[in-house]
């Protein structure tokens, strides 16, 4: 089992990085890719999940966050896609404070995630969560259309909304909110796309 990866990020997309640790690129799926940037030296927190024939690695920027993304696993219902969107879009302790107050509307919110899902983390993980120490950096996965009025970074925020599973119709709605934004990253695309969304 692998804990972290310490290299070069060589790519970044909407949906995965690839660290370069001696000359050996690892492909590595994350909630918010946008949190390093290419050309950085950096430390990945990894998990290796192996299945019948498939062996996938998520990534974390913090020890922290990767234990989040192992409580949610616990939970009956919860794969890891579902398990790193929950987890890229928790604003601050958002999530911990939806645990804590039994608030299963707030956790129907992400993608992939019914009443009955909902229910079964706040059972599961009541008391265990804490609220993340990075402000729970936001993944979104939405579908861009490929206009040609759209920065390169909002292409690629509405990109890692899509990845995320939210369907079309939220990503056009978060869309036109973005697009009223002065010129931002990437990463404060994505955040701001998360919260329009929740």
């Amino acid at each position: 089992m692998y804990e972290f990866l310490r290299g070069t990020i060589v790519a970044v997309t909407p949906a995965y990085i690839v660290v370069d640790v001696g000359g050996v690129g690892y492909h590595v799926l994350m909630g918010n890719p946008f949190t390093f940037n290419e050309g950085q030296t950096a430390t990945v927190y990894v998990q290796q999940i192996i299945r019948d024939n498939d062996q996938t690695l998520y990534g974390f920027a913090s020890q922290r966050d990767k234990q989040l993304f192992n409580q949610l696993l616990s939970v009956t219902g919860i794969g890891p896609k579902s398990a790193l969107a929950i987890q890229a879009n928790a604003h601050g302790d958002a999530l911990a404070s939806a645990i804590a107050n039994n608030d299963v509307a707030f956790l129907t919110k992400f993608p992939g995630v019914g009443k009955k899902t909902a229910s079964q983390i706040v059972l599961d993980l009541q008391g265990k969560v804490a609220a993340p120490v990075n402000g729970g950096q936001p993944a979104l996965d939405l579908t861009a259309s490929a206009d040609d009025d759209l920065s390169p970074a909002l292409r690629d925020a509405l990109a890692a909304l899509t990845a995320l599973g939210y369907t079309d119709a939220q990503v056009k709605k978060v869309r036109r909110v973005l697009v009223d934004m002065p010129d931002s990253s990437t990463q404060a695309y994505l955040q701001a796309g998360l919260k329009a969304l929740l």
